[in-house]
């Protein structure tokens, strides 16, 4: 626990739950961060080296992404370890029994994340009825089939072009993570006219710099096939992705990708982070002094929660996507617009705007219970 100590202050977290039986290898964390805004709205990832540290920076990450959204909601995660590759029926055991185990946690909203997604997410509801990311059959809004998160980027990408030297049309992009995530942040950008150069997953990287066919890298992913075996492009390793020369570079895999020994590799001019956490703050700052534009995470792929929020309200698809695209815009703008003016790193700027609503939120709460 000395590791979620060393992370505590003055917003959190509220609760560390771990949860272990060994009788169905089901070992598992809770992090309620905050809640001053409302029950927490956190996916479930899924990962055989997940960690409670991990699960911690995770839950405040979405803390201060429902604050700049301006959702009614607070910050958690859920973490479950083990391979979201295995078999359905032993993964909806450790589910069903993961979530039942938190039943009586009702300041957390279960979601999909990294790892799990909206069967896993119909499972939950089945249980304990608490959960968002839903498939339309019971009523929700799936949020990877309408690529809410890539949605959501792809607006913040066409704010932070009015601070690049390039359009969007004609711009090259690399995606780090070829994932639900990934892949359709790369069709709306190239339904905007961009180009995808290079694009990897946990298999290795493919490269054309003549441009990719992200439709047949679509259908190679949904075969369950690497975007290796894609025949029109270089094969390279998974680590090779980050030296690709492009406009716009997104990291939509794991945290901590990009750190202070690789970021110098960076060959761009914007980095969108479309997953939790992916570039390091000391990263940041490299960027930031290169003159590489970065859009931090939970003011970038802020789309899957914008919807589950909206999923959680009754509220429909059409109104989920108009919410995106009014609340990624308005924040991207604001948050490059504070950074320019007072020559401050991004997420500075874009911390300091979550921060407040948090904290004011907490003033009305007795005691500032969060």
């Amino acid at each position: 626990m000395n590791d979620i100590f060393s992370l505590a202050d003055e917003l959190g977290p509220l609760k560390v739950i771990h949860v272990h039986e060994p009788g169905i290898g089901l070992q598992g964390v809770l992090v309620v961060d905050n809640v001053a805004r409302g029950p927490s709205i956190g996916g479930v990832r899924m990962a055989e080296d997940v960690t409670t540290e991990e699960c911690a920076r995770l839950a405040r990450a979405m803390t201060f992404k429902n604050a700049a959204a301006d959702l009614p909601h607070g910050g958690g995660k859920s973490v479950l370890v083990g391979d979201p590759k295995m078999p359905r029926a032993q993964k909806q055991v450790l589910i069903r029994g993961f979530c039942r185990a938190l039943e009586e946690v009702e300041q957390y909203i279960f979601g999909p994340d990294m790892g799990t997604d909206e069967e896993c997410m119909a499972w939950v509801k089945d249980e304990i009825g608490r959960s968002v990311g839903l498939p339309r059959e019971v009523g929700g809004i799936p949020l990877d089939e309408i690529g809410a998160t890539g949605f959501g980027l792809s607006q913040a990408i066409d704010v932070a072009q009015e601070f690049c030297d390039f359009d969007t049309s004609g711009a090259r992009f690399a995606v780090q993570g070829f994932g639900a995530v990934g892949k359709h942040v790369s069709r709306f950008l190239c339904a905007a006219g961009a180009i995808a150069v290079a694009v990897s997953d946990s298999s290795g990287t493919i490269y054309n710099p003549d441009g990719l066919d992200v439709d047949s890298l679509i259908e190679l992913k949904a075969a369950g096939k690497s975007v290796v075996e894609y025949g029109a492009g270089e094969q390279r390793n998974g680590d090779a992705i980050i030296d690709i020369e492009c406009d716009i570079w997104i990291p939509a895999a794991r945290p901590d990708v990009i750190h202070e020994n690789n970021v110098h590799r960076l060959n761009t001019k914007l980095v969108v982070q479309g997953a939790n956490i992916p570039v390091t703050y000391a990263a940041e700052k490299t960027l930031q002094q290169r003159g590489i534009l970065n859009i931090p995470d939970f003011i970038a792929n802020a789309g899957g929660v914008i919807c589950a929020a909206i999923e959680y309200q009754g509220a429909g698809e059409a109104a989920a996507l108009a919410a995106i695209e009014e609340k990624l815009r308005r924040n991207t703008r604001e948050v490059l617009e504070t950074a320019q003016r007072e020559q401050i790193l991004p997420r500075d700027a874009a911390l300091a705007m979550a921060r407040k609503r948090v904290e004011q939120a907490m003033s009305y709460r007795r005691w500032h219970i969060f």
